[in-house]
């Protein structure tokens, strides 16, 4: 069972709030999750972000993938550390004809 911390939306339509939660990566976004680790509001100034520390830190010992949004809050928490080298982009390069 592949495990991953990820976000899952909540809120009204044009204001996005969102938990930070440990789900099965088969399960859709908004669907069931193993646990919540926090919460994530962009829509505050400055943008409000509250994670239990322990709680991530076990999951995250555990062997559970953040996805790299997630990934972004842990480090800008202080939960993880910074990484040094950039990680791969995600967008596909076309090759020119």
């Amino acid at each position: 069972m592949a495990v991953k911390m990820r976000l899952t939306r909540m809120g009204d339509k044009k204001s996005p709030f969102y938990r930070i939660v440990v789900v099965d990566s088969r399960v859709a976004r908004d669907g069931a999750y193993i646990d919540k680790v926090g919460h994530y509001n962009p829509i505050a100034q400055p943008a409000e972000i509250v994670i239990d520390e322990a709680k991530a830190k076990d999951w995250l010992a555990k062997g559970v993938q953040p996805t790299e949004t997630v990934k972004n809050l842990l480090v800008n928490a202080g939960i993880m550390p910074k990484p040094t080298k950039l990680s791969a982009p995600k967008t596909k390069v076309r090759k020119s004809k």
